[in-house]
C-alpha cells in the first residue's frame, strides 16, 4: 500500500519536525507547502509564475494556484513511494480540492496524523523561542546555553525574537487555526480514512514512536 499521509495540528505542535522524521523513517517525500511553493517559483513552472506575481504584491496565494502546485508535486517521481503532506489542506475547501486530485491520481487511501496540544502549552512553546539570523535555526530559549550564542552555528549576537513568536501574534494565529483549519479534522472524521491522534505535549521522541507504532500497524511494515 502506498504511504499517503497528511499531518495536521495547530501552529507549534511540532508538525514539521515530525513530518521530517516520518519521511526519513518511511523513505517517503516530505511535502511542505511552503517549500514546494518556493520551488515552483524558483523553477518558473506555470503555477510558479502565477504565484510569484501574487506574492510580489504581498497577497496570499489563492487556493486554485496552491492546489495546482500540490497536484504537480504529487505527480513527481519523488512521491512514487509515498509522501507526507505538511501544511495542506488548511481549509475545508482545500480538503475538497485535494480529494479531487487524489481521485485523478487514483490514490484515495490516505492516513491523517493529528497532533494535539493545549493552547496554553503552544503559547508557552512558541513565545519561548529565538531565531538565529546567521543560520536560520529556530531555537528554544532553554536550549541556548551561552547568552546570545547560537548552539547550532556558534554565531554570537545573531539571536532575535521573531514577531511571529510574540504572544498576541500567537493567539491570533491560533484563533485563525480554530476558525478556519480545525474544521478540516471534522471533515475527515466523516470520511472513511485512518486518523491517528497523538498527544503532542510529550517529547519529540515519544510522539514519533507513537506515530510510527500506529503507522506500522496500518501499513503492515
Amino acid at each position: 500500500m502506498k504511504k499517503q499521509l497528511l499531518i495536521f495540528g495547530a501552529p507549534g505542535v511540532g508538525k514539521g519536525t515530525q513530518a521530517k522524521l516520518i519521511a526519513d523513517k518511511l523513505e517517503i517525500a516530505h511535502i511542505s507547502t511552503g517549500d514546494i511553493l518556493r520551488e515552483a517559483v524558483s523553477k518558473e513552472t506555470e503555477m510558479g509564475k502565477l504565484a510569484k506575481v501574487i506574492m510580489e504584491k504581498g497577497e496570499l496565494v489563492p487556493d486554485n494556484i496552491m492546489i495546482g502546485i500540490v497536484r504537480d508535486t504529487l505527480k513527481e517521481d519523488k512521491c512514487s513511494n509515498g509522501y507526507i503532506l505538511d501544511g495542506f489542506p488548511r481549509t475545508v475547501k482545500q480538503a475538497e480540492m485535494l480529494d479531487e486530485i487524489l481521485k485523478e491520481l487514483n490514490s484515495n487511501d490516505i492516513c491523517l496524523i493529528n497532533i494535539e496540544v493545549d493552547n496554553k502549552l503552544i503559547i508557552q512553546r512558541l513565545s519561548n523561542r529565538k531565531m538565529c539570523t546567521n543560520c536560520g535555526s529556530i531555537l528554544s530559549i532553554d536550549a541556548i546555553e551561552e547568552p546570545e550564542r547560537c548552539p547550532k552555528c556558534k554565531a554570537v549576537g545573531k539571536l532575535i525574537k521573531r514577531k511571529d513568536d510574540e504572544v498576541e501574534v500567537i493567539k491570533n494565529r491560533l484563533e485563525i487555526y480554530h476558525n478556519l483549519t480545525e474544521p478540516v479534522l471534522s471533515y475527515y472524521k466523516k470520511k472513511s480514512i485512518k486518523i491517528i491522534s497523538v498527544d503532542g505535549s510529550k517529547t519529540i521522541g515519544d510522539v514519533n514512536l507513537t506515530i510510527l507504532r500506529e503507522l506500522k500497524g496500518y501499513y503492515n511494515i
